[in-house]
């Protein structure tokens, strides 16, 4: 499995994590202590302001967007729903919040992220807004149809009614459900998995709309896992490189300081990127850069990379000398000088799926590749600590540059 592919998979478990704390909570009856009732109404309120204001500050438009419908539903149970759904009222807020947040949720994923204050966030809360509006004129008119409707049975199954849910707003809401999840896992990205477990949450929290503190504990969950989406993305975009995904120099200054006695340090750069980059184009170079990392991650005996600078990149080996690594440092840069990346023309399509198959085939066209050198020192008696090592690395990695390239100098 690859590292994109586990980090959304630990992205994703975070959300069934809390939930499953907190379905557990619900089912053993545990309640909170006296003197700690009153977090049972005004709980949720400082779970949504305190992850509305993280989002601001982060400028995280899609978070705090959906952090805005769960608010707008928490407000809607107090003030209009209460604890049942007996009178037309509350039956025309309800079915229109089973509706329109599970919409607004698989919208705001799609959606790129484009801040909020910004013409692109202000027509996103328009949205928000005519929907209110929409729900107002129901109430205010009394129209009681489109609640009355969305509630009808759809199929004849028993366990079906047993929800509080519309019927009819169960596909709505279960294809949002998919959508989001799904560009989760695709993209990796924790806004969304925060939104997919903030949907859930609201979904559980419907199911038991009956029931006031349930209903609160669910919706403040949401507020929970969107507020947790929005620090992980932002831990993200400080500590990993963008283009190539490998954590950045940040995150390897703070993994050089936590290394103790024994270790090796590689440091790799690509052999005459510049000229590479003014021959193919810089779109052509930061596919070099993207294939050299996939294939540093591919590294064994317990080896990190991490994306240096530029062209260049660094490989940790902790509790491994030289001898036990400079094996897979070969194997590497085997592999990279035998890739072969297909230059993209005419015909050859825009898809990565298909630039995959070209690749791993019989590529009709140009090609090109690229070496790397690689410099490696060890941790010792004569140098002891880790700048000590990574300078005596980039020091063998100019070695082997000055020997001819494409090659592992001590």
């Amino acid at each position: 499995m690859s590292n994109t592919a586990s980090r959304a998979l630990i992205s994703l478990a975070i959300p069934v994590a809390v939930l499953a704390v907190a379905q557990a909570v619900i089912t053993s009856g545990a309640g909170l202590p006296p003197g700690l009732s009153g977090l049972k109404v005004y709980g949720p309120y400082g779970a949504l302001a305190l992850t509305g204001v993280i989002s601001l500050w982060f400028n995280r438009g899609r978070a705090f967007l959906a952090l805005l419908c769960l608010a707008v539903a928490y407000i809607a149970h107090r003030s209009l729903i209460g604890d049942g759904l007996e009178q037309p009222v509350a039956r025309t807020a309800f079915a229109a919040l089973c509706l329109f947040v599970p919409l607004n949720l698989a919208l705001f994923s799609v959606l790129s992220e484009r801040g909020l204050f910004t013409v692109f966030g202000l027509r996103r809360l328009l949205i928000i807004a005519a929907e209110l509006a929409f729900t107002f004129w129901l109430i205010d008119s009394g129209i009681t149809g489109f609640g009355d409707w969305l509630s009808e049975p759809a199929l004849d199954r028993s366990w079906l009614g047993a929800s509080s849910i519309p019927q009819r707003a169960m596909p709505v809401m279960l294809l949002a459900l998919l959508l989001v999840a799904a560009r989760a896992l695709l993209l990796d990205s924790p806004v969304d998995a925060g939104m997919a477990g903030a949907l859930v949450a609201f979904v559980v929290a419907s199911h038991h709309v009956t029931h006031t503190a349930t209903f609160a504990l669910f919706i403040s969950c949401g507020a929970l896992l969107l507020l947790i989406g929005v620090l992980q993305d932002s831990h993200r975009m400080a500590f990993q490189d963008e283009l190539t995904g490998l954590p950045s120099r940040r995150a390897l200054n703070e993994r050089l300081m936590g290394l103790v006695r024994n270790y090796t340090i590689a440091m790799l750069d690509i052999d005459h990127f510049k000229s590479f980059n003014d021959t193919y184009g810089h779109d052509v170079g930061d596919q070099v850069l993207k294939m050299v990392a996939t294939e540093l991650e591919q590294v064994r005996r317990g080896g990190r990379a991490f994306r240096y600078g530029g062209e260049e990149f660094t490989l940790i080996f902790p509790r491994r000398g030289i001898y036990q690594v400079i094996g897979e440092l070969e194997k590497v840069r085997h592999q990279i000088e035998q890739h072969r990346l297909a230059l993209r023309g005419a015909d050859r399509p825009v898809e990565e799926k298909a630039g995959r198959s070209l690749r791993v085939g019989h590529v009709m066209g140009k090609t090109v590749s690229v070496t790397i050198s690689i410099g490696v020192a060890e941790s010792g008696e004569k140098l002891k600590t880790p700048d000590e090592v990574l300078r005596a690395a980039d020091k063998a990695l100019y070695r082997a540059k000055e020997k001819g390239r494409n090659r592992v100098s001590r």
